[in-house]
């Protein structure tokens, strides 16, 4: 170390922080291998990539002065994973080309849970050429080719793939040259050469353990217009034990689609007439209701009013709130009486418009304003997915007008509300981002600076995640993500500040100095929607819901017809206590009707025969923990409510 700091004197040096907040000399020009190996020769040998400011770039790239970096080693998680699927990407592509000559690349970027490619191919590809697909790969693997960037001027790297007939490439050149690129990377291994920003493993060697997974079809920039090219979906881990746990993992997921379990539960009900448009069925609308009174009951201990504003609004409302510039392409349009009209793609404005119905006093504050308000956005019909993205849905949104001295407690309280809400549902893995201002957005800068400010502050002594560049056009907010038992994030709630709407809208009150002052606007969600709440709900119990949630909670299953007048008895005397009992008295086998009750889930099956017509009871099978047995009737209701504390509760 003396020997390198001898020299560092010696130099034009550029200084870097640590992770740790160390200062770090360098010889200008240092690259991030550079760094690593200052560090110690350990993490040099270990290093993968390096972070700088927080993107991530191959370890060969110069560093910047006055740059915070980290260097990313195996033990650097997603970092390291965003690497290593990056590079196998590439590996996935250099086998199409091999096996499919003529193909046309397009994307080729790491996702959450693996990465994908995108291909306009000489022919149509299946599952079944998925072996052959991987033996190219592991074959790339085991000899360890190099990743080795270059940099071209955007006329050389345009001509360079036009050369090639990657008319893909050629394109995105152009995209970049017209964002004001005046060069481009790529990377190449073997004969495989992309365009690419990086950054990857040093060579394909250290991919690890990958499996193909799926076949998708994708447009062309997401554009409908433009053609639609075969995505490969795939996934990588460090090693083999990683991947079979993931592929298990998702083998469970498979089981638990809320698609499959939609349709065998009746909860929900897709039609062509109305595609991305979800149908409620009976059982489905029990679950939502259930789950909008929780909400409900939240929402008067805290002192929210509930309201509820228009499906359509005229066209210059959403001009004025700044949706028209944001998101007019995703909004439906209608004209009443030779005016434009807009079915609302959020609830904001019209929460606006109440506030602004009368005169406001400074007493009245902080004014909490709740609607289960149903939106609309258009959607392309590619990203449709269940429950999951759709056409129409219900937003548990709340707008909450307040002074900026009100923003902390008022902020404070909402965050309280999730983690109180979310442990309901057993959601107890909750993480928390902070998302800043976008590239584009309403305001000014001071605005946006106070508005983070605020925020940030209410998150003090809570560990949350910072997420540049992500907040709504009109103001910051803070994310939140849960954990599902499958151990999949989701995010819900979110809770956002906005200095923006009340100028576009002249919203005041009246001080105690009797000036007019400027409120500022809390939007807020605790489920995000209640459609994706449903699904994320489906796929995390797996449709085996509480008893408080549950569509049915009791089943009576007479064992003969002659036991049906006292199965409907006992249905009558539990649904008096509160308890939503059905009977089946089908035409079925008594062993066949049992084995339907489990299928769907019912909580307790309520078995009626000779015996418990006699004794004035019902043999009870609880499909979770101890049998229950012969309980008298007038019993039952309070013996199943005792055997579950959320029933209890709810």
């Amino acid at each position: 170390m003396d020997a390198w700091r001898a020299l560092v004197a010696s130099i034009t040096v550029i200084t870097v922080s640590l992770p740790d907040g160390t200062p770090l000399q360098l010889p200008d020009g240092a690259t991030g291998h550079d760094a690593a190996t200052a560090i110690g020769p350990g993490l040099a040998k270990a290093a993968l990539a390096v972070k700088v400011d927080g993107d991530i770039r191959d370890l060969a790239r110069p560093l910047p002065d006055g740059a915070d970096i980290a260097i990313v080693t195996p033990k650097s998680g997603d970092d390291y994973l965003y690497v290593l699927r990056h590079t196998a990407a590439h590996v996935l592509a250099e086998a199409v080309q091999e096996l499919f000559p003529g193909t046309k690349f397009g994307f080729g970027p790491p996702i959450e849970d693996g990465f994908y490619y995108d291909f306009e191919l000489p022919r149509a590809l299946s599952e079944e050429d998925f072996p052959a697909i991987e033996a190219v790969m592991r074959k790339v693997i085991k000899q360890r080719a190099g990743m080795a960037r270059s940099v071209l001027g955007i006329d050389e790297a345009r001509a360079f793939f036009a050369t090639r007939e990657q008319g893909y490439k050629v394109d995105q050149v152009e995209f970049l040259a017209n964002r004001g690129e005046s060069s481009v990377s790529l990377y190449q291994q073997n004969d495989f050469v992309d365009l690419c920003q990086g950054p990857h493993l040093h060579d394909s060697g250290r991919i690890g353990a990958f499996k193909l997974l799926s076949i998708a079809g994708a447009y062309w920039r997401g554009e409908s217009t433009n053609p639609m090219l075969t995505r490969l979906y795939a996934t990588a881990f460090p090693t083999r034990a990683e991947l079979d746990a993931y592929l298990a993992r998702i083998e469970l997921a498979k089981a638990r689609d809320h698609r499959r379990l939609g349709r065998e539960l009746e909860l929900f009900h897709f039609d062509d007439a109305g595609p991305g448009f979800p149908f409620y069925l009976p059982n489905g609308m029990v679950i939502v209701n259930e789950i909008q009174a929780a909400v409900r009951a939240e929402l008067d201990r805290l002192g929210y009013q509930e309201i509820r504003t228009p499906m359509i609004l005229s066209e210059q409302l959403w001009k004025s709130s700044g949706h028209w510039d944001h998101y007019h392409d995703n909004m439906y349009f209608t004209e009443v009486d030779d005016q434009g009209f807009a079915i609302k793609p959020m609830n904001c404005p019209g929460a606006c418009l109440v506030f602004r119905s009368r005169r406001r006093s400074y007493r009245e504050l902080p004014l909490r304003l709740a609607e289960f308000g149903h939106v609309h956005r258009h959607e392309l019909s590619g990203v449709l997915h269940g429950l999951f993205r759709v056409r129409a849905f219900t937003q548990d949104d709340a707008h909450i007008f307040c002074r900026l001295d009100q923003v902390h407690e008022e902020v404070r309280t909402v965050l309280e509300f999730i983690d109180r809400f979310y442990a309901r549902f057993g959601f107890d893995q909750v993480k928390t981002k902070l998302s800043t201002r976008p590239e584009k957005a309403a305001g000014t800068d001071e605005m946006w600076e106070r508005a983070e400010a605020a925020l940030a502050q209410a998150l003090e002594g809570r560990e949350y995640e910072l997420n540049p560049g992500d907040g709504a056009f009109y103001g910051p907010k803070i994310d939140f993500l849960v954990t599902d038992s499958m151990g999949r994030s989701w995010q819900l709630g979110t809770c956002q500040l906005d200095f923006s709407m009340p100028e576009a809208f002249d919203l005041n009150y009246t001080s105690e100095t009797d000036a007019e002052e400027r409120p500022v606007i809390i939007h807020r969600a605790i489920l995000g929607s209640i459609e994706r709440f449903l699904g994320i709900l489906i796929e995390d119990t797996g449709g085996d819901f509480p008893f408080w949630l549950a569509p049915q909670q009791a089943r009576v299953v007479p064992v003969a017809d002659r036991h049906r007048e006292y199965a409907e008895e006992v249905r009558a005397v539990l649904r008096a206590d509160g308890l939503r009992v059905e009977v089946d008295a089908r035409a079925e086998s008594i062993g066949r009707r049992i084995r339907d009750g489990e299928l769907h889930k019912v909580p307790y099956l309520l078995i009626v025969g000779d015996r418990e017509v006699e004794s004035g009871t019902a043999s009870v099978r609880a499909r979770h923990g101890d049998e229950i047995g012969d309980v008298r009737v007038g019993e039952l209701g309070a013996a199943l409510l005792a055997r579950d504390v959320l029933g209890a509760a709810g």
